[in-house]
């Protein structure tokens, strides 16, 4: 079943990376909302995971960061706690590579003590002004 998850993910990022690649020679490059939604959305379940580490919970964003560029805002909550901002690595629009992780002082998670994150509510902000939302359980995004 996990085997059949993955063929169908991939299968749906593939149809999404067409449907951008088939724009005119301008896009493509992931920058804007109209491009990079359709990748997150096939990809909902990876948005976010939890890691154990070092005594801590890790609740990583990479892949939402990845696809940062067309994003606006990424907000997120704790066990339905007060939703928070996540500090996000500007777009190096104009670049090779718009979505490169440079900066240094920006992490891509944010630590919470030992075994307290039970459940995340993630928001995203796009540039064309939409909105998207996605609840995890501890289980469905912890990783080891």
């Amino acid at each position: 079943m996990r085997v059949q998850s993955l063929v169908n993910r991939t299968a749906g990022i593939f149809c999404a990376a067409l449907a951008v690649w088939g724009q005119p020679a301008s896009a493509g490059q992931f920058t804007t909302a109209e491009e990079v939604k359709p990748m997150l959305d096939f990809t909902r379940a990876d948005w976010v995971s939890l890691r154990e580490y070092n005594g801590d919970d890790q609740l990583v964003f990479t892949h939402i960061l990845a696809w940062r560029c067309g994003i606006d805002r990424i907000s997120y909550a704790i066990n339905d706690q007060k939703r928070k901002r996540l500090t996000v690595e500007p777009c190096y629009e104009g670049e090779t590579r718009p979505n490169d992780f440079k900066a240094k002082d920006i992490l891509p998670y944010v630590t919470f003590p030992s075994g307290t994150v039970d459940t995340v509510t993630v928001w995203i902000n796009y540039d064309d002004g939409s909105t998207d939302k996605e609840d995890y359980k501890r289980k469905a995004i912890l990783s080891r």
